[in-house]
């Protein structure tokens, strides 16, 4: 039997959480180690797995105990981090965006270049089985080439709690860099990957919130696909309306009840800073996973659309709706395995050596980057942006 990948988890927050059970379910992960700053998470860590649990990801990186490490830290911290675990031989699992510059992104891909090792970026949704379904009937052919992508987005990000980091663009806040990432990598891994040039308006609405809560954005493959990612967190209209009130994880997400509209807004309206940090530190407390991650329904990131020259597809609640010449189908899927499930596979495959054509790598993280990058940079010069560092699927 193949021995284990041996894993160090660098931050236990809510990115760790919901990529656990994944790790817990795959026989081919083994958690081995990990690094928070928070001692009350390093001690219930501790306490749940009897693993090395360190101060800082330092640390972590050069303990001879693990062959990978998974960076789920704030997106600042990415880059240095990614070098340091190569530097030291290990293999990397990395949160998106997996860097803030073009520059840091392409010595990241340097980097894994001249290592050997293995850099995957994810999550993201691109992994959610129905997105990977959808792209299953594009490869068949049965509906002709490929020629729209639509993903739209509205619910409340900007006013969940938020971190001073999570709300500075500079070190990769706001919904651009942290959702819009998302977006971008569903539209392209649908589209083939090569976008030509990307056109957007993003919005900032609030002082009191001074980061992207919205972009309008228009992205134009070097094939003439065309395609809109459009995203608004600011807490008003939620398109979980449209998705049969399914959100982001399976789960139930509409506000149907009258007292329960804009409560993301009202829980934040007055209140300071430190009593908002508590409320962010009490939604990402370390949690032992059950057994069970099942979603209720099929996950949706949005509503995504996509056109063919003979049909058109979206999803449904229990898989995708396919819109042909002839008839209207439903497709069931399978609830696992989930999103989180498909991530950890494709990094096993990558790290034994049996995929050797990952998607999901750093050229691939590199050019989704790319995109949220020129998104921003054609909203503040309000023209087109031509792009340089896309890679095909």
């Amino acid at each position: 039997m193949t021995q284990p990948i041996r894993i160090g988890i660098a931050g236990l927050g809510t990115a760790t959480r919901q990529m656990l059970p994944a790790f817990l379910a795959d026989a081919a992960i083994e958690i081995s180690a990990a690094a928070t700053r928070s001692a009350e998470k390093r001690n219930a860590f501790q306490q749940e797995y009897g693993v090395p649990v360190f101060e800082d990801a330092e640390q972590l990186c050069r303990y001879d105990g693990i062959d990978a490490v998974y960076i789920a830290t704030p997106t600042e911290l990415h880059t240095q981090q990614i070098h340091l675990a190569l530097d030291c031989g290990k293999h990397v699992l990395v949160e998106k965006p997996m860097a803030v510059t073009l520059e840091e992104a392409r010595g990241i891909v340097e980097k894994a270049k001249q290592s050997g090792l293995t850099v995957i970026v994810g999550h993201s949704h691109s992994f959610d089985p129905p997105i990977k379904a959808i792209k299953d009937v594009l490869d068949s052919g049965r509906l002709g080439p490929i020629r729209m992508i639509h993903n739209w987005n509205y619910n409340d990000w900007l006013y969940r709690p938020r971190t001073k980091e999570e709300l500075d663009t500079t070190l990769g806040g706001g919904v651009t860099f942290r959702q819009g990432s998302h977006q971008f990598d569903i539209i392209r891994y649908l589209g083939g990957g090569m976008v030509r040039s990307v056109r957007a308006m993003t919005g900032r609405w609030d002082e009191t919130r001074p980061t992207e809560g919205s972009h309008v954005v228009y992205l134009e493959f070097e094939n003439g696909l065309a395609a809109t990612a459009v995203y608004n967190g600011y807490d008003h209209f939620h398109t979980s309306e449209l998705t049969w009130d399914i959100g982001e994880w399976g789960g139930h997400a509409r506000r149907t009840d009258d007292s329960q509209y804009g409560m993301s807004r009202k829980r934040l309206k007055g209140i300071s800073e430190t009593e908002e940090m508590s409320l962010k530190q009490k939604r990402s407390q370390y949690q032992k996973p059950t057994s069970d991650h099942d979603p209720i329904r099929s996950p949706f990131f949005g509503l995504t659309i996509v056109s063919c020259e003979h049909g058109d597809i979206r999803q449904s609640p229990s898989g995708l709706l396919i819109y042909s010449d002839e008839e209207v189908e439903e497709v069931t899927l399978n609830r696992v395995p989930t999103a989180h499930d498909l991530v950890v596979r494709e990094f096993v495959s990558a790290v034994s050596g049996r995929d050797e054509s990952t998607t999901h790598d750093a050229a691939w993280g590199l050019a989704n980057l790319e995109v949220c990058l020129a998104v921003l940079e054609s909203s503040k010069r309000r023209e087109e942006v031509l792009l340089k560092h896309q890679v095909p699927w």
